[in-house]
């Protein structure tokens, strides 16, 4: 646990989440997210967390391990084909986790995600909160598309609307 890292939560206060992606932000990526699911079999969630509490810090969670809890929390793992795709943002750390269902995993490398994973933080580092999730959205949609595109009609499974975690 990383003295500086538990500062940078405890002073992440939740309002900044919403000065980061305030209403026409989370609109946007929406609006986004419902456009790329027409392209693809995928079903994306976009979830962004302002900080984790003093007793993850502790027990030393991890970005990633959070998304996992989130991704289940979500329920982005029940879908009729098992293909949810979570893109999760923890703002304190200016860190972007990608979490795709089993029926996702097998079709697009690791390597192509942290590949989206980096970009966004690259846009964060910047300040460029809006950006970052837009287009890493959109890169997410890409790459589903290119790996797991829709043939016909599909159902939308999983609610397009952007979450911000709450504690």
């Amino acid at each position: 646990m990383s003295l500086m890292r538990v500062f940078k939560h405890l002073l992440h206060f939740p309002w900044r989440v919403h000065l980061a992606f305030p209403a026409h932000t989370m609109r946007a990526i929406e609006s986004v997210i419902h456009g790329s699911e027409q392209h693809h079999y995928g079903e994306l969630r976009f979830a962004v967390e302002g900080a984790l509490d003093i007793g993850e810090l502790w027990q030393g969670m991890s970005a990633r391990e959070r998304a996992l809890n989130v991704f289940s929390d979500l329920r982005v793992w029940d879908t009729e084909h098992n293909n949810g795709v979570l893109i999760y943002l923890l703002l304190a750390d200016h860190d972007v986790e990608i979490v795709a269902d089993r029926g996702i995993h097998g079709h697009i490398a690791a390597g192509e995600w942290e590949a989206v994973c980096r970009a966004m933080e690259a846009l964060l580092q910047q300040g460029q909160y809006e950006a970052a999730a837009l287009q890493g959205v959109a890169a997410v949609g890409d790459l589903l598309q290119r790996h797991y595109p829709a043939q016909g009609r599909k159902r939308n499974e999983l609610d397009n609307r952007p979450v911000v975690v709450k504690r």
